[in-house]
């Protein structure tokens, strides 16, 4: 992305612009105060963003000369205050006069018309600090949301802040000091929030909320655009003098396409993030390229008859207060905001009255031998940002089955209690045994209403599953259960650093997907390897059909090649064909990237590849890695293949870089052809259809049979 892509962006395009100037500030947590109307199909509130001056920048501004100020705790003992910096310093230009001005007419900056021009072309988000006297603007991903308010929070008159700092507070009436050494004591209290350590996650927290609820000070300017909301603070020209503590007061629209407002399966009102194109923008303004890891905290406001379930570490249990009860989640992991997951309506738990621990034993027997011999890894350093990490905790390595709950609307609970709930146990387990630590340390299932698009979408500590799974018996459950399950490790506790690379999420889930299944089933390694190749000739077959009917364009699973990973000096980037409407049903990520990596395990053996894969997953959990993090490190770890002519570009010329299948005459193709090409008389995968039909009952035999729900 060039510098002056925000300016050249073609909305009509399928291009997904992410605009947030991430290279000069980062969100480092949220706190949402948010309130679900059913009535008027939006959600209303506060979030408050907790900033910090990137790491990048704050190099070279300091080696520009840029510091703090010379003497806090000196400026503070003279009492020599100054004068009050307070809501007058947003001067006349208050953002509830603000107008926008496109195409001759004016229009309420709220009403979120993309075209304040005259604003836009005042300030930019794309400058370092403006040495011509343009000021500073912070850029966050914002779309269809209408934004009332934007202030900065004086955490200064938090109680009991001056604690933290370590530094003897003489506070004037209205807690605010100075324009200079309030600035320098915002920054001081949020480098030492920001400073605690993992351990001390909890005090942290308790920071957070006690920071976003103190009074604001100062409203400062904002403007909305099709993709984007600009915030300025006049007369502040550098990330490092920009407020490091903000609120904004918003409202989702009803259209938004964060969220998808419906009715479950008996016609109740209900509301859930539906892993739209562009992510989770329309239900609150924030920084959406990866790179921008965060926290967060939620207090999400419902009736109280409805149940609240999101991407939290806790089990939220409801305050009930009037008509609403409050639904509190956090989590402690860095995520991309794009991971963040909600779903409110009146879902019911499923209890396991049917299923118990005794009926259900680890997949540990003989038959998954083969996987144990070669799984074991030792403890290596988190190359991770600091977060209570399960990885290091000996309680957490040791745990097989996460706790886990599963809600559904009311008409599918016996489906749920006679078939999902067993299930999940054993998929779970199934994946400690293949990839090791949990990366969270529970999960929630919902079954979503009938208008989900997908078969399954997996978020931290959350899965949606279609009601349409559970009428395809366990085989298709248990398979799509162990592909979002898979997801965990790979699309969550690692990321895609460029989303271009789709394949890294999903290729990896659909080649796990197989492998923990058929330990979850406890097969024999023969039969593993037969249900393998039945589905692995069923996804040649979509694979080659969808090639032969899609655009080249969009067959290709490193489409930015040797520029994958870079942005503009800003930070801002697009991704390529995020919003094509076709790609949402396609799935050569998936399937190429499935044969992919079926290709690498046939050059070392399955044993010794998915031993590789647990080391890959203790190296790299918690970060966001590129198609070359991976392959770097399985050449590292398999040097005898340069010898046999496989190397990290020649991948990238066969399999990533290039559209359709491997070329012909090449290794990997000739690789393909002998696994799923074969005669009926030269290979099993050849069978006919009636073994096909006697494998498939033979393996639902030993399953229980489930009916197919109604409603």
């Amino acid at each position: 992305m060039n510098e002056n892509t925000e300016s050249t962006l073609d909305p009509n395009k399928d291009d997904l612009p992410l605009m947030a100037n991430t290279s000069f500030m980062l969100v480092r947590h949220y706190v949402l105060d948010l309130a679900v109307n059913f009535h008027r199909e939006v959600i209303n509130g506060t979030i408050a963003l907790f900033l910090e001056t990137n790491k990048v920048y704050n190099k070279t501004a300091n080696a520009e000369g840029a510091g703090r100020h010379p003497s806090l705790q000196a400026s503070l003992e003279t009492g020599q205050l100054g004068p009050s910096c307070s809501l007058a310093c947003a001067g006349k230009d208050k953002m509830s006069n603000l107008a926008n001005y496109g195409d001759g007419r004016v229009t309420n900056v709220n009403s979120c018309n993309h075209s304040n021009n005259e604003w836009a072309g005042g300030i930019s988000g794309t400058r370092e600090h403006c040495g011509d006297g343009d000021d500073f603007v912070l850029v966050l991903d914002c779309c269809d949301l209408v934004v009332n308010k934007v202030e900065e929070v004086n955490v200064v008159a938090t109680a009991g802040i001056d604690k933290l700092i370590g530094i003897d507070m003489l506070k004037p009436e209205d807690s605010i000091y100075s324009h200079g050494l309030q600035n320098d004591l915002q920054s001081s209290i949020l480098d030492a929030i920001l400073g605690l350590a993992a351990e001390h996650w909890q005090e942290q927290y308790n920071y957070y909320i006690q920071c976003s609820k103190a009074p604001g000070y100062n409203e400062l300017q904002f403007q909305t655009d099709m993709w984007s909301l600009k915030i300025k603070k006049p007369g502040v020209q550098s990330p490092k003098d920009f407020p490091r503590v903000l609120r904004i007061w918003y409202e989702t629209k009803p259209e938004g396409g964060s969220v998808k407002w419906t009715k479950d399966q008996i016609g109740r009102p209900c509301v859930y993030t539906a892993g739209s194109p562009i992510n989770n923008r329309a239900l609150f303004p924030c920084q959406e390229p990866p790179v921008a890891m965060a926290t967060w905290q939620a207090s999400i406001w419902a009736p109280n008859d409805s149940v609240v379930l999101m991407s939290g570490e806790n089990c939220a249990e409801p305050q009930q207060d009037g008509a609403l009860s409050k639904w509190f989640y956090y989590v402690t992991m860095c995520m991309p905001a794009s991971t963040f997951t909600l779903a409110v309506g009146h879902w019911f738990e499923v209890k396991h009255e049917f299923f118990s621990e005794s009926q259900w034993q680890s997949p540990s027997s003989a038959s998954s031998s083969f996987v144990k011999e070669n799984c074991s890894v030792s403890m290596t350093a988190c190359g991770h940002s600091a977060y209570p990490c399960r990885f290091r905790n000996p309680a957490a390595r040791n745990q097989d089955c996460i706790p886990h709950r599963v809600f559904a609307p009311d008409c599918l609970r016996l489906s749920g209690q006679e078939f999902l709930f067993p299930l999940l146990a054993r998929c779970l387990s199934a994946a400690h045994y293949i990839l090791g630590t949990h990366p969270f340390g529970r999960v929630d299932v919902l079954i979503v209403p009938a208008s989900f698009s997908s078969l399954g979408m997996a978020s931290p500590h959350i899965i949606f599953l279609s009601q349409s799974v559970l009428s395809g018996g366990n085989h298709l459950c248990g398979v799509r259960l162990s592909h979002e399950i898979a997801h965990a490790w790979f699309g969550l506790a690692i990321g895609a650093r460029d989303w271009t690379e789709e394949w890294i999420s999903e290729g990896f889930a659909t080649y796990l997907e197989d492998v923990l299944w058929a330990n979850a089933q406890k097969l024999a390694q023969e039969e593993a390897k037969e249900q393998q190749q039945l589905r692995s000739l069923l996804r040649w077959r979509r694979l080659r059909d969808e090639i032969q009917n899609s655009e080249e364009e969009l067959q290709v699973l490193r489409p930015n090649k040797e520029n994958t990973g870079e942005v503009s000096s800003t930070g801002a980037t697009i991704v390529k064909h995020g919003r094509n409407p076709g790609k949402i049903f396609m799935q050569v990520h998936y399937l190429k990237g499935y044969f992919l990596l079926h290709y690498l395990e046939n050059q070392v053996g399955q044993k010794a590849f998915l031993k590789f894969l647990r080391l890959f997953v203790e190296r790299f959990h918690g970060q966001l890695i590129l198609s070359q993090d991976f392959l770097h490190m399985f050449m590292e770890n398999f040097p005898q293949l340069k010898s046999q002519g496989l190397s990290t570009e020649t991948i990238y010329e066969i399999w990533l870089d290039v559209a359709g299948l491997p070329k012909k005459g090449s290794r990997a193709k000739n690789s393909l052809i002998s696994f799923c090409k074969r005669k009926p008389s030269e290979d099993p995968i050849g069978w006919t259809l009636k073994k096909q039909i006697y494998f498939w009952k033979r393996l639902e035999s030993k399953n229980v049979n489930i009916k197919t729900p109604r409603c």
